[in-house]
């Protein structure tokens, strides 16, 4: 049996995960392979049977796998909470988007504004249908492939105004960060972790689960625009 665990995660951890995989590995833990995905495509991975160890999603993921019988009751553990932020292509004009009101005109204004696949996407969406905006924006949303992160198409300038995770917004090159989402309209997505159903060392896949959420994690996790959760 190889001692090498396995993990499927969305995009939004994984650059995070790949730090805390080495960690983990350094302190003794043993080798983390981590496979990162759209969060679609990796829910759909694991309620196939595919054979993963852990597996690192959004809360409401987790907790409809949960209800499949794909992870192993018990064992979902909460591992980040994870903003979502703004971005503009590097050069362009800078919006305010301080507060709700200027962040709304913000959005008005722009020509294209890109979301994700993933539960900013749907955040957003349902932001705009309380401000009465979905109809009259909704030929300008422009939604990134799954495992293409929102960066990459508002460096292209395919897309004026970007929203996505912080932690995905990051590192990209190319954009210009504004800031994370204004009181009143904030965004939060918390990341939880899970032992699938399939894993074949569902010991060792819980003891990297706790490392995952232990205080030796807490600096990465804030150094990749997330908190402990």
């Amino acid at each position: 049996m190889s001692t090498r665990l396995t993990a499927i995660s969305s995009m939004a951890t994984r650059q995070l995960l790949a730090e805390l995989a080495q960690a983990y590995q350094r302190a003794g833990g043993g080798e983390v392979a981590i496979e990162s995905v759209g969060g679609v495509d990796a829910a759909k991975r694991v309620r196939a049977g595919e054979p993963f160890d852990v597996v690192v999603l959004a809360s409401d993921a987790i907790a409809a796998l949960a209800a499949d019988g794909a992870i192993v009751a018990g064992s979902a553990a909460d591992l980040v909470r994870s903003a979502v932020a703004i971005a503009v292509r590097e050069g362009a004009p800078r919006p305010d988007v301080g507060t709700e009101a200027a962040l709304r005109e913000a959005v008005q204004a722009a020509r294209t504004i890109g979301t994700s696949t993933g539960p900013s996407g749907a955040a957003l969406r349902r932001l705009l249908e309380r401000w009465g905006l979905a109809e009259a924006l909704r030929e300008r949303l422009v939604q990134a492939p799954p495992g293409v992160p929102v960066g990459a198409l508002v460096a292209r300038g395919d897309v004026e105004l970007g929203f996505q995770q912080l932690s995905e917004l990051n590192d990209v090159p190319g954009i210009a960060l504004l800031g994370t989402m204004p009181p009143g309209t904030e965004i939060e997505t918390v990341f939880t972790g899970a032992v699938c159903a399939t894993s074949a060392r569902p010991a060792a896949a819980r003891a990297l689960l706790e490392y995952l959420r232990s205080p030796a994690a807490a600096d990465a996790k804030r150094r990749h625009g997330m908190a402990p959760a």
